[in-house]
Parts: structure tokens; sequence; C-alpha cells
């Protein structure tokens, strides 16, 4: 999968959304606002939905009765596609610290 990122695209608003896509619970309030804790929030949200993913795999290879394989895969999807999501954004804003960093003053 390739996801391609325009100019306009926010860093902070695609973490957002990975966050959304992984279906973990809401972050706690009170988080500092601005950009940094939107990173934070969106960085919890995933951590917990690879979480969420981990527990149920647990479960479900001690045959628990209340874990079904589709409620499983489907976790494992949405950790999955919050963490890709992340990585592209990290690799975004690594690019963009290079590029700052190599301008001529």
């Amino acid at each position: 999968m390739d996801l391609k990122l325009g100019p306009s695209a926010a860093s902070a608003g695609i973490l957002s959304a990975a966050a959304r896509l992984s279906g973990a619970a809401k972050p706690p309030a009170g988080t500092e606002g601005g950009f940094s804790g939107a990173l934070k929030t969106a960085l919890q949200t995933v951590s917990a939905a690879q979480s969420q993913s981990s527990r149920l795999q647990g479960e479900l290879q001690m045959e628990k009765p209340a874990v079904s394989l589709e409620e499983t895969m489907v976790a494992i999807q949405k950790a999955q596609i919050g963490f890709q999501a992340t990585l592209h954004v990290r690799n975004r804003m690594v690019q963009a610290y290079t590029d700052i960093m190599n301008m001529q003053v």
C-alpha cells in the first residue's frame, strides 16, 4: 500500500485519522493542545489499538469462546493501518526536518 501525502496534509490530521481508524478508546481528557498534544494523543491511540490487538490474539490462542476470529482479524488490521500511517507521518517529519536543516541562511 502506497500512501501519498500532499503538501497541504497536516501531520497531526493524518495521525488523528490513523487513531480514528484504529478504533481504540479515546485518550484521557486534559491533554495539552496544539501539535504536540495531537501527536501524543494519536500515538497513544495507535498504541492502545496495538495492545488491544495483542490481547485479542492471546485470548483467541487460549480458545476463549467470547473472542471471535473475525473480531481479532479486524483488530489486527486496524492496528496495522494505524501503525503504517504513523510511520508515514514520521518519515515526512524527518524529511521536513532534514530539508530545513539543509537550507542555507
